[in-house]
């Protein structure tokens, strides 16, 4: 099958009767089958106890306060002069792009990987999963151990790497690799998640026709759970953009290299609280922006309610 050739559509009794290939009619039919099932969970759900809707209430306002406080003690009056000053800049642009970075080295290691975990039947599969979701768990400072003794100068891999003239620890290169540690989880297990709930009947129908691996994966797969990329790439690439522990600990806290937001922010509170505040604000902003524009999208719904 040659590269500009474009599949037809399976025939049979599974074949789609849109004419439109497969990876359109499938989101079509999932897209009516959420939505069919969430009417059904609405008209089933009822009143809500109120044994229930206390602890409810009070864990969102456990999470509330805090933000709030961001919110109302920001110096409003300076906000514009604390967020342009030059160190503030300078964090910001190192910031995105570290994270940029991040996301990339995510996208090109975790893809495979959540399609081997989706569709690839091999031994240590649990292990692997497991592995995928520690640094989800471990503290962060942990994880930034956990870096420096495996790419470290004295770390697993420092010697070979040094040998090739690559030096991770303390450099731009050791935050992008800390970034991505923490972050490439979440882009796995939400395109893990997509690739299993997404039926395998159309590429093996792809497969038949004389496609390959990787055309299947481009005009059928890909295609398919496109939203779920969308949202898996944003919130690892949210994560990576305020990731602290890991950081400070693997590639240390040099300004212009790897003094990232977050890291100005734990230096400002200490000499410029209000400051603080305001960068802090800036993250929150940019963290809310990124789960407004995918509300919805990580339980497999296309935009919002």
């Amino acid at each position: 099958m040659s590269g500009g050739t474009r599949l037809a559509p399976p025939h049979g009794p599974d074949a789609p009767r849109t004419g439109r290939g497969p990876g359109r009619t499938a989101a079509r039919a999932h897209k009516g089958r959420t939505g069919r099932a969430r009417r059904s969970a609405g008209r089933a759900g009822g009143g809500a106890p109120p044994v229930l809707t206390a602890p409810a209430l009070l864990a969102v306002a456990f999470l509330l306060v805090p933000l709030l406080g961001i919110v109302t003690e920001s110096p409003w009056r300076g906000l514009g002069s604390r967020l342009t000053s030059p160190d503030v800049g300078q964090a910001l642009g190192l910031s995105l792009l570290v994270s940029a970075w991040a996301l990339l080295l995510s996208l090109v290691l975790g893809l495979p990987l959540a399609w081997l975990l989706a569709r690839v039947d091999f031994p240590g599969k649990a292990l692997v999963r497991c592995l995928v979701l520690l640094p989800m768990v471990l503290p962060p400072t942990v994880a930034g151990v956990a870096l420096l003794r495996g790419f470290g100068r004295r770390g697993l891999l420092g010697g070979p790497l040094d040998a090739i003239g690559v030096s991770l620890p303390f450099s731009t290169s050791g935050a992008v690799v800390a970034a991505a540690f923490v972050s490439m989880p979440f882009l796995v297990i939400t395109m893990e998640g997509a690739l299993l709930g997404l039926h395998p009947r159309y590429e093996e129908a792809a497969a038949t026709m004389g496609a390959s691996t990787l055309q299947t994966l481009r005009h059928v797969t890909l295609p398919m759970v496109m939203p779920s990329l969308a949202a898996g790439a944003a919130l690892c690439w949210a994560r990576a953009l305020g990731e602290f522990g890991a950081t400070i600990t693997f590639a240390g806290n040099l300004p212009g290299s790897t003094q990232t937001l977050p890291l100005q922010v734990y230096l400002l509170l200490q000499d410029d609280p209000e400051s603080a505040t305001a960068v802090s604000l800036l993250l929150l902003a940019t963290a809310g922006a990124v789960l407004f524009a995918l509300r919805g999208r990580w339980l497999g719904r296309g935009g919002a309610e």
